[in-house]
């Protein structure tokens, strides 16, 4: 596959959508809650391409809520080879991933994408560059397995997650009770 030919890429929270509608966004992917409503600020955004993917963002199963599943990453690669495929006429394009906040679910989405686009490079440097474009990234561990497997990183991209909770914690130590809070203990664990 041909790497992204996306010059800036943005993961946002939906209380950041407005902000971005004057940067010439040319690309969107928005991950929301199966009964959140379509963010308004679409509207006032230039044409763009836009793929929604709603699935909560959880890691194990909770009564009531949907689980990100294969089909979903699944889904989050081809919308990175429509991306690759409308290159052209997007050289200078740019590419936003949303989620609620843009910490989890899009920054899990973003990670796929860059690991998509560029199939030789590090998963640390992936991490690294992840958390340049967004500093507060904990990505969702479920959506990064089913990545690591789809992509075959063979563990790679979840072995590199490990070290980016890690240096998260180190960097904010209070996502550990947030992340506890939130049911997603085990990710905390995860760190190494």
């Amino acid at each position: 596959m041909r790497p992204v030919p996306i010059q800036m890429l943005t993961v946002c929270g939906i209380a950041e959508l407005p902000d971005q509608r004057d940067r010439s966004v040319t690309h969107v992917l928005s991950i929301l809650d199966p009964d959140h409503p379509d963010p308004e600020a679409f509207g006032a955004y230039d044409p763009h391409h836009r793929t929604i993917l709603r699935f909560h963002d959880i890691i194990e199963p909770v009564p009531g809520m949907i689980l990100p599943t294969p089909k979903d990453v699944e889904a989050v690669l081809q919308f990175g080879t429509e991306v690759a495929r409308g290159g052209a006429e997007h050289a200078e394009g740019h590419l936003l991933v949303h989620c609620h906040m843009g910490v989890s679910r899009s920054t899990a989405a973003m990670l796929t994408l860059m690991a998509q686009a560029n199939p030789h490079e590090s998963e640390d440097v992936l991490f690294e560059r992840l958390a340049e474009i967004r500093p507060q990234a904990w990505p969702n561990s479920l959506m990064v397995d089913f990545a690591d497997d789809l992509l075959s990183r063979n563990g790679r991209l979840t072995d590199a997650l490990r070290r980016h909770y890690g240096r998260q914690i180190r960097r904010m130590p209070n996502y550990v009770q947030l992340m506890h809070d939130l049911g997603r203990g085990r990710e905390v664990e995860m760190a190494a």
